[in-house]
């Protein structure tokens, strides 16, 4: 299990844990990031990353991304 700063870009993965304050996990799984479901890295600008996540492209700054494992 790795963060998802860590991903490839490109290289689809499945979510294993959301971690984070009860307000940070509802904020994520409201973007879309449950546990099981697949996440895409597209870029990283800035140490944000830019992610497809059903179907979606959705901006993740790198404090909520260091919280998704993968």
């Amino acid at each position: 299990m790795m963060p998802l700063v860590l991903a490839d870009t490109g290289e689809e993965a499945i979510i294993k844990r959301v971690g984070g304050s009860p307000e940070m996990k509802k904020h994520l799984e409201d973007m879309g990031f449950t546990v099981g479901g697949a996440v895409t890295v597209m870029n990283t600008i800035g140490g944000n990353l830019i992610v497809k996540i059903k179907e979606s492209r959705v901006a993740v700054s790198r404090e909520m991304a260091q919280r998704i494992m993968i």
